[in-house]
């Protein structure tokens, strides 16, 4: 290999993406986290994909309760997409937010541009990620400019 992790990582940082927080439920137990490896797989069936890391807690709930919602982020939002990247008080990171239950159980956090509501398909485990894709079941969109993750930082479009 004639590059270094570092150099992988510093290659990744300069693909600008939207941020994304994923929620699942599974019973009584909730949690989401931030992630920006996302993207549409077809519009008929309807289907997306998500990456989540085999270590995050929220990818236990994602295969018990067979569902989960991406809540696309507005610009604005940047403190809580680090709410949900962040380890810390990781067990409270749904407290005083304003959510709605998705068809699917999934919580849909308040303010975001998009949400998709999606019943999980199928999970293909890959290096220390999982890679879930669903289908989505229910789309709710609202007026805003996306949150844009950028090496390394938040950011919004610019013409």
């Amino acid at each position: 290999m004639s590059f270094s992790r570092a150099d992988l990582k510093n290659a990744f940082a300069r693909w600008a993406t939207g941020v994304t927080i994923v929620t699942a439920r599974a019973g009584d137990r909730i949690h989401g986290m931030t992630v920006s490896a996302f993207t549409e797989v077809s519009l008929e069936p309807p289907l997306v994909l998500v990456c989540i890391d085999k270590a995050a807690k929220t990818q236990s709930l994602i295969g018990a309760g067979g569902a989960f919602a991406v809540n696309i982020l507005a610009r604005g939002q940047e403190a809580l997409a680090k709410r949900f990247a962040s380890r810390e008080a990781e067990d409270r990171r749904f407290s005083d937010l304003e959510c709605e239950t998705g068809v699917t159980g999934a919580p849909l956090l308040a303010g975001a541009i998009a949400q998709l509501d999606c019943r999980l398909e199928s999970a293909h485990e890959s290096g220390d990620h999982t890679i879930y894709i669903g289908e989505v079941v229910d789309v709710r969109l609202c007026d805003g400019d996306p949150l844009v993750f950028y090496d390394r930082g938040y950011c919004g479009l610019t013409e």
